[in-house]
């Protein structure tokens, strides 16, 4: 009989481990359910796109931004017909109860809209007194069936992700990029430069894109926001509608900029706006950090910082071939470091600007400047730092002689080309894969 009292034992240890297992459970479930989402209790179709048409086909809404920097409102960006949308009414939901407080919109249609019928545009939604609301759904009349309206979560409240020095945003990629070389060449100096997240607003690429987009993206620092507005507008690849009279210029570029802005308001201390072949390029300092400590110590007021652009025309190579980068003459597109002749500043004509702005001091902004901000803007003279552009020439008749070397660039000749090669290895391009 004394074999079984040990086994008694185990056997009574086993029962009580499986009811404390079990018990924790229940315990869990039962919190999971008293902390199930707040969507459970705001009804509305869920909107998880990037765009949301609203059914009047004239209103798309990218996202709902906290912004209590000077009054109690939520600020909705969005894309409207400037003459045919009247009104708009904010339906906020109680995170908690459901209860519904409905407020009529301020429509701020950006004043940047470059003659086209659709704009960036400002839903500034004024808040219920007395809660903070999480979601809200945007409606044409303050009446109707709130299950039928979109449901969007206000950002803002608790940012996600990693706080980071610098933020790029580029808006938008479209038109199948297959600039391939150049944009992992500006990958690279923005990480040399101290970038610490790209946001690309894309709409489409190549192939061969999407590899290199896949290796930044594994890598920690591309962020990909999925952009198809051609899905629901007629969009221009120009800024002005005299030149390709669409429903919006650029691809809806000004409004992909300002989301940008908001959503990484408080996940970057900087945030850069700039296409893919430019590069904020500083002259006196080795990076973007020591450059914006002085800047910032010089002018404390300041929250954007505007920096001259200046074109490298991609069709004007260096006469001599200092650097050996016969490695990259199989990938797609420009070779920045054989470019570095500029064209010089034309009298009578204004040089277009981009922008380091502290995003927590931006109200809306343009490509080329803040449109309102909390701050004033700050023009960066050219010794201090440039964009370098490498395109198409703007002043297709300039002599060669006339334009003017400026080797800034080559400065940081060694880690780019060694970063350089190491990811295109890394993307089996020297093997030929990438075909």
């Amino acid at each position: 009989m004394s074999w079984r009292k040990p086994h008694l034992v185990v056997a009574v240890c086993i029962a009580t481990c499986a009811s404390i297992v079990t018990l924790s459970y229940f315990q869990r479930s039962k919190l999971s359910f008293m902390f199930m989402p707040e969507t459970k209790v705001c009804r509305g179709i869920p909107a998880n796109d990037t765009i949301t048409p609203l059914k009047d086909n004239r209103t798309f809404i990218i996202a709902p931004y906290f912004d209590h920097r000077k009054n109690k409102m939520t600020r909705v960006i969005a894309i409207v017909h400037h003459e045919d949308v009247k009104e708009l009414y904010c339906w906020f939901c109680h995170p908690s109860s459901g209860q519904m407080h409905i407020s009529k919109a301020e429509i701020d249609v950006h004043s940047d809209r470059f003659g086209f019928p659709y704009g960036a545009t400002d839903l500034k939604c004024s808040e219920p007194e007395d809660w903070e609301p999480r979601y809200v759904s945007i409606h044409w009349s303050p009446n109707g069936d709130i299950d039928q309206l979109p449901l969007f979560e206000i950002r803002n409240h608790d940012p996600e992700g990693s706080v980071v020095e610098f933020t790029v945003c580029i808006s938008t990629m479209f038109g199948e990029y297959n600039n391939i070389l150049q944009f992992v060449q500006s990958m690279e100096m923005y990480k040399i430069l101290g970038v610490g997240r790209v946001v690309i607003y894309k709409n489409s690429c190549s192939p061969l894109m999407e590899k290199v987009l896949d290796y930044y993206i594994a890598e920690g620092t591309v962020e990909i926001i999925p952009w198809p507005i051609d899905s629901y507008l007629k969009v221009s690849s120009h800024w002005h509608h005299s030149m390709d009279p669409k429903d919006i210029g650029y691809y809806g570029q000004i409004t992909a900029l300002n989301d940008c802005v908001y959503r990484n308001m408080y996940r970057s201390r900087y945030v850069l706006l700039n296409d893919a072949d430019e590069i904020i390029l500083p002259r006196k300092y080795a990076d973007w950090k020591t450059m914006m400590q002085d800047l910032e110590e010089q002018h404390p007021d300041a929250g954007v910082f505007l920096f001259e652009n200046y074109v490298f025309p991609k069709t004007v190579f260096t006469l001599t071939n200092k650097f050996n980068t016969s490695s990259w003459n199989s990938i797609p597109g420009v070779n920045i470091l054989q470019h570095v002749l500029r064209e010089p500043e034309e009298k009578h004509v204004v040089n277009p600007r981009k922008m380091i702005v502290n995003p927590r001091k931006v109200i809306q902004t343009s490509v080329h400047s803040a449109l309102e901000a909390y701050g004033f803007s700050m023009l960066i003279p050219m010794d201090v730092a440039l964009v370098y552009h490498c395109r198409a020439s703007l002043q297709e008749n300039l002599s060669r002689r006339l334009l003017i070397k400026d080797t800034t660039l080559w400065r940081y000749s060694m880690p780019l080309i060694g970063n350089v090669s190491n990811v295109l290895q890394q993307i089996a391009w020297s093997t030929g894969e990438y075909s």
